[in-house]
């Protein structure tokens, strides 16, 4: 069935997979969509809201027992399961269903277009713990640099029209050997691939697989179009937890991500357009959410921005709350952060650059947020430690902060940036803080607006120069 993407806003309620046009062989080539109306900021969101596609796939149920899934942890299911999306494929497309029980996948489970990958409620799918069973190594994108490396626990490369449903438990498992690389035993491959990206080595020799130690996210989109993530819980992700890599028409609405491992931020957003983040709950031991581009050389001629982004109705509770960058070097702009709650972290929002990167920052706006308490309300940390020597300032401006009740801030900004590229035009309208203790630390920040900012009841000044 297909319908005008003119009733798309009307019909947003009904179910998802009647609510977008039918994907065609043409469509990655055709001229992309944009956003015709004026930066007229959140009239500018709604339009958004209103253009991004939701994927179509025929409703028909692949049931993963009927391909030799036994439920129960000592029974690894990866063969059934992939035995029922290849079925679903093969056929046109369809719902792949993992019925109540649990279910174990030694090692990852791929995806293809016109999928419904559904977790049903009761249901928990659970990743096997050795890295090995996630090689060969896939085309993924680590920290905003591309290569060769693990797979994604849940991967999804050159796709379009897939979702993953239910009320089940996604668990990339708390006992798996990808937790145990962290610091110093990933450090030494973190930098041989940001130096390979910055001496413009090719992807296809940046190989990270046996041998090295940069671990993978639970859920990757690589070059996709129309997906929906909906509705179930996640635990335990082995690094990022939701990446959508070079993803137009995404939406995510009704998550619960509850995961604590390093480097566990909610959902990343990298270079992806016309992007959707709505009615989750995040607790998380990294970012809420992040919006991204790309890191240094190769994010510059990636040349991929993230724009057309909505990110409302939110609960988050993570080490910081949002972020944007610091990989940001194709470009961020035109991202909404609205009637979000944030909880308690270091950083309630923090923006993030460095020498090495490159990259503009722009009409970014943030509303109607409830913040309880954070060590930094405003953190700018366009100093953010760099290791290639520079020569590549960031831009950050033309942006907006207004509406915010907050309980308790540390500092309420703290804004340093280099002297070759000063933080520009930010603006602080409709504030209310009850309890803070340092007011503002500057370095390099120009034209920095406050509009009814108050701390205690009482108006915030800026310090004088």
């Amino acid at each position: 069935m297909k319908l005008p993407l003119t009733l798309l806003p009307a019909l947003r309620l009904l179910p998802w997979f009647v609510a977008t046009a039918a994907f065609t062989a043409s469509s990655a080539s055709a001229a992309p969509v944009t956003i015709k109306s004026p930066t007229g900021d959140w009239a500018m969101a709604d339009e958004i809201v209103q253009k991004i596609q939701l994927p179509q796939i025929p409703q028909r149920d692949f049931l993963i027992t009927d391909f030799g899934a036994k439920e129960g942890l000592t029974h690894d299911s990866r063969p059934a399961i992939l035995a029922a999306i290849a079925k679903a494929s093969a056929e046109g497309g369809g719902r792949v269903i993992l019925p109540k029980g649990s279910w174990l996948s030694n090692g990852p489970i791929h995806l293809k277009s016109k999928i419904d990958f559904h977790v049903a409620e009761g249901a928990t799918l659970l990743f096997g713990p050795e890295p090995k069973d996630y090689l060969p190594a896939v085309l993924t994108r680590w920290e905003g640099t591309e290569l060769y490396s693990y797979s994604p626990l849940i991967y999804a490369f050159e796709v379009h029209d897939v979702a993953i449903t239910g009320k089940g438990v996604i668990d990339g498992n708390k006992q798996s050997v990808f937790n145990t690389w962290i610091g110093e035993r990933q450090h030494a491959d973190m930098n041989a691939l940001r130096k390979m990206g910055v001496d413009g080595t090719p992807a296809a020799k940046r190989v990270f697989a046996e041998g090295t130690y940069l671990r993978p996210p639970l859920i990757q989109f690589f070059r996709a179009e129309r997906i929906l993530l909906t509705d179930f819980t996640q635990h335990n992700s082995p690094f990022w937890i939701n990446h959508l890599v070079y993803t137009d028409h995404a939406t995510i609405r009704g998550l619960k991500i509850d995961s604590h491992q390093h480097n566990n931020d909610g959902v990343d957003v990298d270079s992806s357009r016309f992007v959707l983040i709505e009615n989750c709950h995040f607790r998380t031991g990294d970012d809420s959410v992040v919006v991204k581009s790309g890191r240094d050389r190769d994010g510059r001629e990636v040349g991929k921005p993230s724009e057309y982004v909505v990110i409302r109705n939110n609960d988050m509770g993570g080490e910081d709350g949002i972020a944007l960058g610091s990989e940001m070097s194709g470009d961020v702009r035109h991202v909404f952060f609205d009637n979000n709650i944030l909880r308690k972290g270091l950083s309630a929002i923090r923006f993030k650059a460095n020498l090495d990167r490159g990259g503009v920052v722009e009409h970014i706006r943030v509303r109607n947020m409830t913040v309880e308490s954070f060590d930094t309300l405003f953190w700018f940390q366009l100093n953010y430690p760099g290791l290639l020597g520079g020569g590549h300032p960031s831009t950050y401006r033309d942006i907006v902060f207004e509406n915010l009740t907050v309980e308790r801030a540390g500092t309420i900004f703290d804004g340093s940036a280099p002297a070759e590229s000063p933080l520009k035009g930010v603006v602080l309208r409709n504030i209310a803080i009850k309890e803070a203790g340092k007011t503002f630390i500057l370095e390099n920040v120009e034209d920095l607006k406050l509009e009814n900012v108050t701390v205690a009841g009482k108006p915030l000044q800026l310090p004088a120069k």
